[in-house]
């Protein structure tokens, strides 16, 4: 089984500039001029333009909306050195959600895009969580 990734903006220029400064994606391609595909992660991304307002699916009522919203599924990316993917997220127009939490290995940082979608950024000291022996939740403030 094969993951893709697809995230909805409002705008592929404003998406490819986000997503390229803030987590180091490059833009490869750009299909029927308005989906951009981005490498540079384990899977493909990509960004798909859709107007606000427009619908969510055909049989559904839900309309896009750009403000921050949420849903059950997000995005995770494991980054090398927390701190600077931190900084660079923020350079970018990322807005961090929380302080540094510290859970089974791992440190960390939640966000949202400029276009409402939410995103974490995650350092872990070995490879994934069950390298870590459990703990308790600890934050640490910024």
């Amino acid at each position: 089984m094969k993951l893709l990734v697809n995230i909805d903006v409002p705008g592929l220029d404003m998406g490819i500039a986000f997503y390229e400064g803030a987590l180091g994606l490059t833009h490869t391609s750009t299909i029927d001029d308005d989906v951009a595909e981005l490498s540079g992660a384990t899977c493909m991304v990509y960004l798909l333009e859709k107007a606000a307002g427009s619908p969510t699916n055909p049989s559904a009522a839900g309309t896009r909306r750009y403000a921050r919203h949420w849903t059950p599924v997000h995005i995770d990316f494991v980054v090398d050195r927390i701190d600077e993917a931190v900084e660079r997220a923020l350079l970018a127009s990322a807005r961090q959600e929380s302080d540094y939490v510290e859970w089974m290995g791992a440190t960390c940082v939640t966000f949202s895009d400029p276009f409402g979608n939410g995103f974490c950024l995650i350092q872990f000291a070995k490879e994934t969580y069950r390298a870590a022996k459990p703990s308790g939740l600890k934050i640490n403030k910024l």
